[in-house]
């Protein structure tokens, strides 16, 4: 054989080879994201998004996508399982509180107001479960995780769910102490000053990419932004402060420069996979885990609107569930189209089996559906889709307990008990004339209601979804229709989530807490404190901690050195705890205490020196009650 003749062959076989090569996958899911916080859709006139725009030109963009939960990690379960969070038990975002309840179970009771017990959501993801990572590991892909995970610590890591990589491997409900360094990872340390964790993700997810440029790879980038803490670059937030109108509803400069480090990542990514000629053996998935928050405060307004959608995260209303989302495969999705098919994040596992011709585990269910069609431009019909939301956090535009269902143009919420005799309440919209959900059209169309709500309850059986039950416990007296959909504890307000002990000094940037006989400062998400006096502590009124409570934190201290926690309300006992800190080192710790009554005023006593003490995170949970106080 000439050389001329061997080359060719070489190039028919290696050809052959690449083209065999199942295509890579990306999957980006921003966190937090509300639907009108990109320039998709012609929402904002602040936000700056040129690569997400850039990423939608070599796709389709879905107008009516919708995630599986107001709240991150049931919509994290959902996309990595193909399961409604009904389903798999996980309704609340709790995997990184430390009990461990692997299914769903009835709540046990409620306040005399409410007229529905919420059931007590799982608090880890499963790992008997099928997952994504686990079927494409299985399938010879290379896995590796990046950012924010929420779906439990070890032994429920991405690294027992098909991840062979996960970076930087953290637990928690958003980034830790800040998104600028310094930051408070274990074991995960900025590689310069004021790095950001957008950027250090970005460039982690790359050097994965160009390990893996000549194998087939599923690279997980869930990003940390745009959920608090709410920090970002100072060069981006002075670059936004003149561009504030005050009348736009968007108006925060530091949640548009968290935007724009965001958009920044995932255009870094987009220039790795160009870079190595491998973008057009690549899908990109681009996704929201729920609507944008409006219920914190930063820049002494919340952090975006989600008009002209209601509501936003933590709502069943659309802004809090319909979300940007964008689909690209080169050669197989026609660039720049756009789509208005009804898809939901539990959609993305059995459409990837689609496309990348994998069977199912035997007996695995799907609550998805492959969307295959509608990402080749043709003709989709689908059976309807389910928001299963059992809870009712203190949030704008609230709800009780409900379960909605979009089908067509029509959405339908089921409100559990909320009516008389405890019969449900329900809420009826055409999102076709009505995508502010602003007239309820239930009392007008009784027929489509009950039609609609078979199939929610057929949902609820089939899944065999633990639901709200009547509160046997409800006084009418008590009820207080009027405050359905209003702060209820001034989350939106300027006001910590934890009202103070009555005291001088409060400081909002302790978010409750009080530091005495120390002098502190607080900045990037830590707060260090100096002892001026003997007994340093941060204290707090926690009255509202009733029975068993948990508390969590986080800290250092350069001397280590006895610390204890103490508590009581007002009478001459005083209950304590002792623990010791370790020198130089970031301790976890969490303990559970037993009042008799309630907390009272909480103290978390220091090491009696003068050598700083650094706290970046505390938590307090009882029961149903969680306050966390990420500085």
């Amino acid at each position: 054989m000439n050389l001329n003749r061997f080359s060719i062959l070489l190039l028919f076989f290696t050809a052959s080879f690449s083209s065999a090569r199942k295509p890579n996958v990306v999957f980006i899911l921003a966190d937090d994201l509300g639907w009108a916080d990109t320039t998709l859709f012609g929402h904002t006139r602040l936000y700056q998004t040129p690569n997400i725009e850039r990423l939608a030109k070599r796709g389709m963009t879905f107008s009516r996508a919708y995630s599986a939960s107001p709240l991150c990690s049931p919509t994290r379960a959902s996309i990595l399982t193909g399961q409604n969070p009904a389903r798999i038990g996980l309704t609340a975002p709790n995997c990184h509180l430390p009990p461990v309840h692997l299914k769903a179970r009835p709540g046990k009771s409620a306040a005399p107001g409410q007229k529905a017990i919420q059931p007590d959501s799982a608090t880890r993801l499963r790992t008997d479960i099928p997952t994504l990572g686990k079927t494409l590991q299985s399938a010879g892909y290379k896995t590796a995780h990046f950012g924010k995970w929420h779906l439990g610590p070890e032994p429920y890591s991405p690294l027992e769910q098909g991840f062979e990589i996960d970076i930087p491997h953290w637990h928690g409900p958003g980034p830790k102490g800040s998104f600028v360094a310094p930051w408070s990872y274990p074991d995960f340390d900025p590689n310069h000053p004021k790095e950001h964790i957008e950027d250090r993700m970005a460039e982690e997810a790359v050097a994965f990419i160009e390990k893996n440029k000549d194998s087939s790879f599923f690279l997980n980038y869930w990003m940390f932004s745009v959920h608090a803490p709410f920090n970002a670059k100072e060069e981006l937030i002075e670059k936004y402060r003149p561009l504030i109108d005050p009348k736009d509803p968007q108006r925060s400069p530091t949640y548009a420069a968290m935007v724009e480090s965001m958009d920044d990542a995932v255009g870094t990514l987009l220039d790795a996979l160009d870079r190595l000629k491998i973008a057009d053996n690549t899908i990109i998935i681009f996704f929201s885990d729920n609507g944008g928050n409006m219920y914190n405060v930063v820049d002494d307004t919340s952090p975006t609107s989600n008009y002209p959608l209601k509501g936003g995260k933590a709502s069943q209303f659309e802004g809090g569930i319909r979300v940007p989302m964008i689909v690209a495969w080169p050669g197989q999705i026609k660039p720049a189209s756009r789509s208005d098919a009804l898809v939901q994040s539990t959609d993305f596992y059995p459409t990837l089996l689609n496309i990348l011709e994998l069977d199912p585990a035997e007996g695995q269910i799907f609550d998805g559906t492959s969307i295959l069609p509608a990402l080749k431009g043709k003709e989709f019909t689908r059976d309807p889709i389910f928001t299963y939301f059992p809870h009712n956090p203190p949030v704008p535009d609230w709800i009780p307990p409900s379960i909605s269902i979009h089908h067509e143009n029509w959405k339908l919420i089921r409100e559990f008990h909320q009516g008389e005799n405890e019969a449900h309440r329900y809420r009826l919209f055409d999102l076709s004339k009505d995508i502010g959900e602003q007239k309820n059209l239930a009392a007008e169309k009784p027929k489509l209601v009950q039609s609609l709500d078979s199939k929610i309850e057929a949902f609820l059986q089939e899944s065999k979804a633990v639901v709200p039950l009547p509160n046997p416990k409800f006084d009418p007296a008590k009820y207080q229709p009027e405050l359905e959909g209003k702060n209820r504890v001034g989350r939106g307000k300027k006001k910590p989530a934890i009202k103070p002990a009555k005291d001088d000094g409060f400081d909002p940037k302790l978010q409750g807490w009080k530091a005495r006989n120390a002098k502190y400062t607080v900045k990037e998400g830590v707060v260090t404190l100096t002892g001026t006096a003997p007994n340093p502590f941060l204290g707090i009124g926690a009255k509202q901690f009733k029975k068993e409570t948990s508390i969590s934190l986080r800290v250092k201290s350069p001397a280590g050195g006895p610390a204890k926690i103490s508590w009581g309300n007002g009478s001459p006992k005083i209950s304590t705890i002792p623990f010791t800190l370790k020198k130089g080192e970031w301790t976890e710790l969490t303990l559970t205490i037993q009042p008799e009554t309630d907390l009272g005023i909480l103290r978390i006593h220091l090491p009696a020196n003068k050598a700083p003490v650094q706290v970046d995170r505390l938590e307090l949970s009882s029961g149903k009650t969680t306050v966390t106080s990420e500085f």
